[in-house]
């Protein structure tokens, strides 16, 4: 008895539709570049999860290096001393602290600075 493979064909084709949901009209509605579209969706995402670290890290350098110059330091040096002195804040925090705290950083600038 031969087996029928419409209902299989269907659920995959389905899959592929909603995945590709919100896409152009092209990638939507074809299935064989729908494929292709999700395959490269799938890597542009996970290259871009990569690139998130490193764009935020950017920024958190950036905040602190303008905090630190509104206190007489450089990043450089800031960096530097907060190794020297044993503090262990990392960019995140620091830069939390120059956004929002500017008291608490300035403390930590003035503890590097001893």
């Amino acid at each position: 008895m031969r087996v029928k493979r419409g209902v299989a064909s269907h659920a995959k084709h389905q899959k592929i539709r909603h995945a590709t949901k919100g896409m152009t009209r092209g990638n939507r509605s074809s299935i064989k570049r729908g494929k292709q579209a999700i395959t490269k969706s799938l890597q542009f995402a996970t290259r871009d999860r990569k690139n998130r670290k490193r764009t935020f890290r950017e920024l958190w350098n950036t905040r602190i290096n303008a905090a630190a110059r509104l206190n007489g330091t450089t990043y450089s040096r800031l960096i530097a001393g907060l190794k020297q002195a044993n503090v262990n804040l990392d960019r995140k925090i620091l830069a939390e602290l120059a956004v929002n705290e500017p008291k608490a950083f300035e403390a930590v600038v003035k503890a590097v600075k001893k």
